[in-house]
């Protein structure tokens, strides 16, 4: 199995998860000659991209969806709120039709050997899911967008060995910053972001042992720095007996630079003797 992001930031999400013949896209927020060019540079041809998985219908997440879904006939798959938010969204071009595809939450499907679930995740979209996404004995979870971490959220990133999470901003920085008072009020609302502590208290308190990376996605252009946003969840980890670099790796996404290829080795069922 294959991870790495294009882009993640306030300025556009996209992210890609492959095995050896096939991948998906997670969100497509960045252009669509920057996605094809950087997919190119990774060694993906763009017909090994079997589908689009929506997280929501904010302007950073759904830029090239249009283009990706009609243009390219890439699967677009999405809640049905959250297809009628890209529908009258300004920032899409094309409407979604013959590559339209319909997502309940919490209800698995599949794609090739990728068994996906989306789930609720509370921010001010028209609706917003995160997604788990199972290839043989790996579970991978995105939560970007997270307004605050509910019981639903929990449960899915506690059953994650490769986790993407929201840490958008530092709340001293955004106090202090030059967003405006509703602004700023929108994004630590419930409805809004996750700060570094937030989810920094987050994961050392529900760390398990089979949680094997994070990646820290989603970081503010103007209240947050990739170092403060490490060294805040690092040191939390720490105070919890849980050591970065030995227990878990900690990464920190970049806002529009592409993080670098991760693989892993997956086990399909009933090939538990080969490594894939």
């Amino acid at each position: 199995m294959f991870f790495f992001s294009l882009a993640s930031g306030s300025s556009g999400n996209c992210y890609y998860l492959g095995a050896s013949s096939y991948g998906i896209l997670i969100d497509a927020g960045i252009g669509s000659r920057q996605i094809k060019k950087t997919l190119k540079e990774y060694g993906v041809e763009m017909e090994k991209i079997l589908a689009v998985l929506v997280t929501h219908d904010h302007a950073d997440h759904i830029k090239s969806v249009g283009y990706l879904g009609e243009v390219q006939h890439i699967p677009v798959y999405a809640t049905e709120l959250v297809h009628a938010g890209i529908r009258r969204s300004r920032y899409v071009e094309e409407t979604l039709i013959g590559s339209r595809r319909v997502v309940e939450k919490e209800a698995v499907f599949s794609i090739r050997d990728f068994n996906i679930t989306a789930f609720e995740v509370p921010h001010d979209s028209s609706d917003n899911v995160g997604y788990l996404i199972e290839y043989g004995n790996n579970t991978f979870v995105i939560a970007t967008d997270v307004g605050h971490i509910t019981d639903t959220i929990k449960k899915y990133i506690c059953r994650a060995n490769h986790l993407v999470i929201e840490a958008n901003y530092d709340e001293e920085m955004l106090i202090s910053g030059a967003y405006p008072f509703f602004l700023k009020e929108r994004v630590s609302s419930p409805s809004g972001h996750l700060s570094n502590h937030e989810t920094a208290e987050f994961l050392a308190t529900n760390y398990t042992p089979k949680l094997k990376n994070i990646w820290l996605c989603h970081l503010s252009r103007d209240n947050n720095h990739p170092e403060l946003a490490y060294k805040t969840v690092d040191l939390r980890l720490f105070q919890e007996g849980i050591r970065v670099g030995k227990d878990v790796v900690l990464t920190t996404l970049k806002r529009m630079i592409p993080s670098e290829m991760y693989e892993f080795e997956v086990k399909l069922k009933g090939t538990e003797d080969e490594d894939y």
